[in-house]
């Protein structure tokens, strides 16, 4: 598992560019730039909706879903796959206009370094998420 250096950066680049890319193009709000990282049947797994399958689907999603939102990356795992895949799994936390949550991230790559699928759980008690829904 990798964490932050003593200066506080994650080099997600050096260990995933695409994983990298994600973040960078979530944080812009560039989601036209974030779902193009996806294969053509690349899924979104996103909290509380059902799949969300294909780039122009994510696009739209994300769009709607993920507005003034900023993810940031703590932590970072790597596991080989099968022919060339490999499985990144961050953790990190997402800040919203209400509240900033805990989450993980679970990538799917392909050998081809395009996202295969993205996993997004949130790492709350429901306690938590129900105080969050009250807020």
């Amino acid at each position: 598992m990798v964490t932050p250096t003593a200066e506080g950066d994650l080099n997600l680049a050096a260990i995933a560019p695409v994983v990298e890319r994600y973040f960078a193009g979530f944080n812009a709000a560039d989601y036209c730039a974030v779902a193009a990282l996806f294969e053509d049947d690349g899924v979104l797994l996103a909290p509380f909706e059902a799949p969300i399958v294909g780039s122009e689907a994510i696009y739209t999603y994300l769009q709607t879903e993920a507005i003034a939102m900023q993810a940031t990356p703590v932590e970072v795992e790597t596991t080989p796959g099968e022919n060339g895949s490999h499985r990144v799994v961050v953790k990190g936390c997402v800040k919203t206009r209400l509240f900033t949550v805990n989450v993980r991230w679970t990538f799917g790559l392909t050998a081809a370094n395009t996202l295969q699928s993205a996993e997004i759980r949130l790492l709350a008690s429901l306690q938590e998420l129900v105080q969050l829904n009250q807020g």
